[in-house]
């Protein structure tokens, strides 16, 4: 199967199984900004291209537990890797590169130490993504969806975690000039909802 054929074939089972659907934005907007991250690197595309669009399979609904309980314990990510082998494959993603998504999947989040440098690049673009108005929206829309997020005050320790702590965990040059503008969208955003709500914000 060509390149082009197993590509569509990624992008068109994530479109189908992202739910709530309002998760599949994130799967293009991170290989876009992988490939703005990346570019003047030599990395493999295909790992980075593979990994992006499938490292969150494990959190969709559908994927993930529907018990609380269990939810509260899971961890996708070793669900993600297994299970995104065995579609890549069948697929006809170039088998010598299974091990390299599995190892970018396996070390995409901020906590991580990624050694291989697609995984740098991905988890840069992670958390970059978690920066800025993309990065407020993307919070914000659990409230009331998510059990641990019942009202906005439940959610903005994690906008102001995102901004005080991530941006000295990129990696990549290009990353953190892209953080600049993130940062500050960020920072303004929450300067806005104390000074327009305070201590009434619910």
């Amino acid at each position: 199967m060509t390149q082009a054929a197993w590509r569509q074939s990624v992008m068109d089972y994530i479109r189908a199984e992202a739910r709530p659907v309002d998760k599949y934005g994130h799967q293009p907007r991170l290989y876009a900004l992988a490939t703005e991250i990346g570019r003047g690197m030599d990395y493999d595309d295909d790992v980075v291209f593979a990994a992006a669009w499938m490292h969150d399979l494990g959190v969709f609904l559908g994927h993930r537990p529907a018990d609380p309980e269990e939810l509260a314990r899971w961890d996708h990510v070793p669900y993600t890797i297994e299970k995104s082998r065995n579609l890549l494959a069948e697929w006809g993603f170039p088998r010598e590169k299974l091990d390299a998504v599995a190892e970018v999947i396996r070390t995409h989040q901020p906590q991580d130490e990624p050694a291989l440098r697609e995984a740098a690049i991905l988890r840069d673009a992670d958390i970059l993504e978690q920066l800025g108005a993309i990065g407020a929206l993307r919070a914000l829309v659990k409230v009331g969806r998510d059990t641990r997020y019942a009202t906005f005050s439940d959610v903005l320790p994690v906008l102001k975690r995102s901004v005080e702590q991530l941006p000295a965990r990129l990696r990549l040059v290009q990353s953190t000039v892209l953080a600049e503008e993130r940062i500050a969208v960020s920072q303004a955003l929450l300067e806005a909802i104390e000074k327009e709500a305070g201590t009434l914000l619910n």
